[in-house]
C-alpha cells in the first residue's frame, strides 16, 4: 500500500483541487485508525505526511509488505526532481565526443554485428516526467547511423509520453541502446507519478510481473541514495527483480554519478553513500570509464564520476565473495573501513564508456553529454547482441547475468586499472574514493565489453 502515490494517481485522473486531494487523504485515514495527514512545507517543498502512528487490522496485515508516502521525509537539502545521472561539461575542449562509430570501434563491433532473430527485443524505462521523442532519434539515426543497420522506430511505447520538449536522459537512452543493440526492436516504458517524490521502481516492476510479452535486457538510467528509501520498499522491489531473472530478463542499472558519495553523518563524521537500485544483488549494476586519450580510440581508465562501492542494506551475494575478498586484500590503499559496510553488495559489475556523448534532443545535435546513463544503455544493446546470437542458435536469454559474470572473472572485457573516483571532501579521504585495480575493482567492476570474445564466453554458456 503506497497512499501518496495512489492519492497521487486519483488526482491525475479525476480534479486537481485541493478539496480532491485531501479527501483522498482522508479515505487513507479511515483505513489506517490513527493517521492522521497534515500539509508541511520545507525548503520550497509542500508534502502532505501524518506524524502520528497508525493501526492496521490484523486481517490486512498478512498481506501487506509495507506502508509507504505515509511518515517519511527526503533527506533535508535534496533535491526531489534530481534524476540520478548529473550532467558534465568538463572536457569540452579536449574530447570531439562518443558517438556510435566510436563506441563500435572501441567494443570491436563490425557493421555486420546487428540483431536478426525474431524473437528478440530490449527496452529502456523512464521515470521523472521523462520522455524521447521519434523525431530526434530519426535525426540521430541519420546523423550517426549510416554505418550499420539500424532502426530508427521504437517498436512499442507502454505508458503515456508527455508533450513538450523531449528530456535530455530520454534521448540518451533510447539512442544509444538502439545505436549499440542495433536493429533489435526496442520497447520504452514511459512511467508516471512518483513513489515519495522518487521514480515508482515497484509499479514499474509489478507492471512487468504482470506482462506475458516483454523484453530481454532492459537498461535504466535512475536511482536514490539507499539511505533516502525504506528498507521494506527496497526488499520489496527486490523480490520483483528475482522474479524477472528467473523469466530470463536481464535488468541493468546505472552506478551514478556520485563516484562513491557521501553523506554527512553527526558529529561532523563522513560515510560513502550507496545508490538504489544499484545496490540491488540482483540486478546488473553499470559504471563509466573514459579514454586515456581524449583525442584517440584507445583504453579506457576510470570515470571519476563512476558510481560504487558497498551497500548498507543488501549483504554481499555469494556469487561475487571471491571476486571483493580480493580486491580488498590486494589494495594497498583502501578508504577507512567507517565509511563503507565491507560485509554489503558490491557494484558494479561491469562498466563501459560514459563521459563525452553526441545526444540529439529536441532536433539538436548536443555534444558532452555524460554519466553512467550513457554507459548503461550501450551495454545493454551489447548484451541484446549476445541474446540474439544465443537465439539464433537454440539457446535462451541471459536472464539474470552476474552469477555468469563473476564466473568468467574479466573473461571478455577489457579490464580497467587506472584512475579513482570522487567521495568525501574531508580530512580523513580528501575527495578520493576507491581506485580501479586488476580484475573486479568498486569503480569500474570487471571492466568494458569486448564484444567478440565476451560472445564467445556467453554463446557457449548453455
Amino acid at each position: 500500500m503506497e497512499i501518496a502515490w495512489l492519492c497521487a494517481q486519483f488526482i491525475h485522473l479525476s480534479a486537481t483541487s485541493e478539496a480532491f486531494y485531501f479527501s483522498c487523504f482522508r479515505v487513507a485515514e479511515a483505513l489506517l485508525p490513527g493517521i492522521e495527514f497534515h500539509r508541511y512545507v520545507r525548503d520550497g517543498i509542500s508534502l502532505v505526511r501524518s506524524s502520528s502512528a497508525y493501526q492496521v487490522h490484523e486481517d490486512v496485515l498478512q498481506h501487506l509488505d509495507f506502508v509507504g508516502g505515509v511518515h517519511r521525509f527526503p533527506p533535508k537539502g535534496q533535491d526531489l526532481n534530481e534524476v540520478l545521472t548529473k550532467r558534465r561539461r568538463s572536457g569540452a575542449k579536449f574530447h570531439l565526443g562518443n558517438t556510435p562509430a566510436t563506441l563500435r570501434s572501441r567494443y570491436n563491433l563490425t557493421a555486420a554485428d546487428v540483431g536478426s532473430a525474431q524473437n528478440n527485443s530490449q527496452a529502456v524505462a523512464q521515470f521523472l516526467e521523462q520522455f524521447y521523442h521519434p523525431a530526434d532519434l530519426a535525426e540521430f539515426m541519420t546523423l550517426f547511423g549510416r554505418s550499420f543497420q539500424h532502426l530508427s522506430k521504437i517498436d512499442r511505447v507502454v505508458g503515456v509520453q508527455g508533450a513538450g520538449k523531449a528530456g535530455l536522459e530520454a534521448s540518451l537512452d533510447v539512442e544509444y541502446i538502439m545505436s549499440t543493440g542495433a536493429n533489435i526492436p526496442t520497447w520504452v516504458f514511459t512511467n508516471p507519478g512518483r513513489h515519495e517524490t522518487q521514480e515508482p521502481f515497484l509499479q514499474w516492476m509489478l507492471l512487468l510481473s504482470n506482462m506475458t510479452d516483454i523484453p530481454w535486457v532492459h537498461t535504466i538510467s535512475y536511482g536514490d541514495d539507499e539511505d533516502s528509501l525504506s528498507s521494506a520498499y527496497m526488499m520489496r522491489i527486490n523480490t520483483e527483480f528475482m522474479k524477472a531473472g528467473v523469466r530470463g530478463i536481464s535488468m541493468l542499472f546505472a552506478s551514478g554519478d556520485s563516484g562513491a558519495g557521501c553523506r554527512h553523518l553527526t558529529k561532523g563524521e563522513n560515510s560513502f553513500r550507496p545508490s538504489f537500485p544499484a545496490s540491488s544483488p540482483y540486478v546488473t549494476t553499470v559504471g563509466g570509464t573514459s579514454f586515456k586519450n581524449p583525442f584517440k580510440v584507445t583504453y579506457e581508465v576510470t570515470d571519476y564520476i563512476s558510481g560504487g562501492g558497498f551497500s548498507n542494506v543488501f549483504k554481499m551475494p555469494d556469487y561475487q565473495v571471491g571476486a571483493v575478498e580480493g580486491y580488498l586484500k590486494a589494495v594497498s590503499r583502501l578508504p577507512p573501513k567507517t565509511y563503507f559496510n565491507t560485509s554489503g553488495r558490491a557494484y558494479p559489475d561491469i562498466a563501459a564508456l560514459s563521459d563525452n556523448y553526441w545526444v540529439v534532443t529536441d532536433r539538436v545535435p548536443i555534444p558532452w553529454v555524460s554519466g553512467t546513463s550513457a554507459s548503461t544503455p550501450v551495454v545493454g544493446g551489447i548484451l541484446s547482441l549476445i541474446n540474439d546470437q544465443r537465439f539464433l542458435k537454440g539457446l535462451p536469454s541471459l536472464g539474470f547475468l552476474n552469477p555468469r559474470l563473476y564466473q568468467l572473472q574479466g573473461q571478455g572485457l577489457f579490464d580497467v586499472t587506472d584512475g579513482c573516483h570522487l567521495s568525501c571532501l574531508d580530512e580523513q579521504v580528501q575527495g578520493q574514493g576507491f581506485c580501479a585495480a586488476p580484475s573486479w575493482d568498486p569503480v569500474t567492476g570487471w571492466g568494458t565489453p569486448n564484444y567478440p570474445a565476451l560472445l564467445a564466453a556467453l554463446v557457449l554458456e548453455k
